[in-house]
């Protein structure tokens, strides 16, 4: 049996392989290459986030509220587009790097951090008024004060993604996602370390556990920098150039396509804790709802990263022009990951009274969280399929299709849905959820569609004129 060194990134051409399992084996290792790391490093990156919600939580049921509703709904929409608009690396720097043409890494990374800071920058408004925001669509006023001050101070966070999501394409579609995984390892105890001395020490309460999550990712972000720039990717980095300027219109408009078909799938779940707010004894809704969206994010977090891996492995085989090996890299990640979604949807049911004791001591909304176990149970098993179909559409660079899916799926039909069984028929939370739920089904199910009626072969003519085209710019 080949070392993982030894097997090679893009597959033989399919007329004489090995049997079914060694083709799976061999399948599978070249996808965790780039899942493994991409797991760890979201599952540590989303642990950071939970820690700091579980120290907020501690405070009380209102900070809780306000920490929830700044990070998981005002940074979650910002961050949610801007990672959608990186997104667009996976397609071009993937595809690039199957058709071996490495230098143009560099010049698509140069291009995503123009764009993205570009929109950083449109998007900052959303944090400096969201007091205000939050006031005008009927949020408490104490509820809206804490959570803008909390905003306030994770604008940094917001910029430092400009910079990082697209470093973070740029060495996971060259499989260097070691680096991104020591990074994070190497900022990990300065999170801990920096919100136990903010929150708890220095007594600042949610404003710093905000602090501490900047620190942290400065610390992942300069590192970061200093690998990749620093003579790390020597292949792929040239240095700055002035082909980053050229042809931008275009990648605009496929890193927009992107961002939009990200941050729908990202927006839908926290206008769940968002219209929450809206409900009798809101605080209650608001903490129960945020500790099952970081349960059930912190579990997608392993399947982000099969879509990460997805995206990178169809792309490499269609720049490569081998449209077999890319439909096979999407049946073996689709099932592996399905399994996984199972088995922690199981997990949610076997331990549905204890789900939410880490983050909160209040027994109303441990019980609240309790009664909510069988939607989050069903969330995390979609969550098994619904991310990797994704990953196939980034893969294939279909970003503009999904896009009208998702605004279909979500919020022609999840959103209304949710909110006519919430406050028409009296169901509550439990009401939005299941509507909400019901529009992700609908989704998972057209993507489902049109990945079985694709033609692979025609994807893979089309990755090779789009890598054509793109590298006939420098």
């Amino acid at each position: 049996m080949e070392s993982q060194s030894d097997v090679p990134l893009i597959s033989e051409l399919p007329e004489k392989r090995a049997g079914l399992p060694k083709r799976v084996w061999d399948e599978s290792k070249k996808l965790w290459e780039v899942v493994g790391p991409a797991v760890f490093v979201r599952l540590l990156l989303y642990g950071m986030s939970v820690i700091s919600q579980a120290f907020a939580g501690h405070l009380g049921d209102r900070e809780l509220a306000a920490f929830s509703i700044a990070s998981t709904v005002i940074f979650g929409i910002s961050f949610g587009f801007l990672l959608g608009m990186a997104s667009a690396l996976e397609t071009l720097c993937g595809q690039a790097y199957g058709a071996k043409q490495h230098h143009m890494l560099g010049v698509y990374m140069q291009r995503s951090w123009l764009i993205l800071m570009g929109f950083t920058v449109l998007l900052a408004p959303i944090y400096i008024f969201t007091e205000q925001l939050l006031i005008v669509l009927g949020m408490s006023a104490e509820l809206s004060r804490e959570a803008g001050l909390v905003s306030m101070y994770m604008l940094p966070m917001h910029f430092i993604c400009a910079i990082l999501l697209p470093l973070n394409k740029f060495l996971q579609c060259q499989l260097k996602n070691w680096v991104t995984a020591v990074t994070t390892v190497a900022a990990f105890p300065v999170h801990v370390a920096a919100t136990w001395l903010l929150v708890q020490y220095f007594q600042l309460g949610v404003v710093g556990a905000a602090i501490a999550n900047n620190s942290s990712w400065f610390v992942i972000t300069g590192l970061q920098l200093a690998y990749a720039l620093g003579g790390g990717c020597p292949e792929t980095w040239k240095g700055f150039s002035a082909l980053a300027l050229v042809d931008l219109k275009d990648f605009v408009k496929l890193s927009v396509a992107s961002g939009v078909m990200v941050c729908l799938e990202t927006w839908y779940y926290r206008i769940l804790i968002f219209l929450a707010g809206y409900m009798k004894h809101a605080e209650l809704a608001v903490d129960a709802l945020s500790i099952c969206m970081s349960l059930a994010g912190w579990e997608l977090m392993i399947h982000m990263g099969f879509l990460a891996g997805t995206g990178v492995r169809v792309a490499n085989e269609l720049g490569a022009s081998n449209g077999r090996g890319a439909r096979f890299a999407t049946i073996v990640s689709t099932t592996t990951s399905f399994i996984i979604g199972l088995f922690f949807s199981s997990l949610a049911l076997i331990f549905h009274d204890k789900l939410a004791i880490m983050f909160t001591s209040s027994e109303a909304v441990i019980n609240a969280v309790d009664n909510l176990s069988v939607l989050l149970a069903l969330t995390i098993l979609l969550n098994g399929i619904q991310p990797v179909l994704s990953g196939v559409a980034v893969g294939s660079g279909w970003q503009a299709l999904v896009a009208y899916v998702n605004i279909g799926s979500y919020y022609l039909i999840g959103v209304p849905f949710g909110v006519i069984l919430a406050w028409g028929f009296h169901y509550g939370v439990t009401g939005i959820w299941v509507g909400m739920i019901g529009g992700t089904t609908v989704q998972t199910l057209i993507l489902a569609y049109i990945t079985l009626r694709c033609d692979w072969n025609e994807e893979a003519l089309k990755a090779s004129s789009r890598v054509q085209r793109w590298n006939s710019s420098k």
